[in-house]
């Protein structure tokens, strides 16, 4: 991560969400007055399979859309098998992470036809890979918040907690805002960004 360029990865799988993730994420970088590339890449399955956002953020020059293999800054995963292979993939010795560490089991896993990984190695290679690793119960603070479907809110404002992007709180919430009409919409996802905000600052001090 420069001054002048930051990659950021949102990944996940069909279905939670990535997308909308992304398009607040980049809206508050638009809002901070950057220049902002998205580039989208998706599985096999539009629901269940892999998704990644690639988010750039630039002050002085204008970049492609996808970033480059072990490049990437931050990496912001809805679920962990999808956050270690990003990591894997896409990380370097400097790369911080913040997931969710509910799995989401592919079809083949429910049907008894392939395995899911240990969760506790999935985790222990996230911290040992990354600079920073934090975990954030994301689904269930979204439950708490009003519909476990939100946890995408959750990870976006725990992103916003850390200040790995230093963009103000504010900037989150007006690119919220602009994106739901509907007020009851708008105050379920700003009640699920601020129990992300709140969830990353209890699992950063713990």
């Amino acid at each position: 991560m420069t001054p002048d360029l930051i990659n950021l990865i949102v990944c996940g799988v069909g279905g939670q969400g990535n997308i909308l993730a992304s398009q607040i994420v980049a809206g508050a970088g638009i809002k901070k007055g950057l220049r902002v590339a998205i580039g989208e890449t998706y599985g096999a399955s539009q629901r269940g399979g892999s998704v990644m956002s690639h988010i750039r953020f630039s002050t002085a020059f204008p970049v492609g859309p996808l970033i480059p293999k072990g490049e990437a800054d931050l990496i912001v995963g809805f679920e962990p098998l999808e956050t270690l292979r990003v990591l894997l993939e896409y990380g370097n010795d400097t790369t911080k992470v913040v997931f969710n560490p509910r799995p989401n089991y592919p079809i083949s896993v429910l049907s008894g036809d392939s395995k899911y990984p240990d969760l506790e190695l999935i985790f222990t290679q996230i911290k040992n890979l990354a600079a920073v690793s934090v975990v954030v119960e994301a689904t269930e603070l979204a439950k708490q918040a009003g519909n476990h479907l939100a946890q995408n809110l959750v990870m976006v404002g725990a992103l916003a907690a850390s200040n790995w992007l230093d963009f103000s709180l504010e900037l989150f919430h007006q690119a919220i805002s602009e994106l739901f009409s509907d007020p009851e919409k708008r105050d379920l996802n700003l009640r699920a960004f601020n129990a992300g905000i709140k969830g990353f600052q209890q699992a950063a001090n713990k």
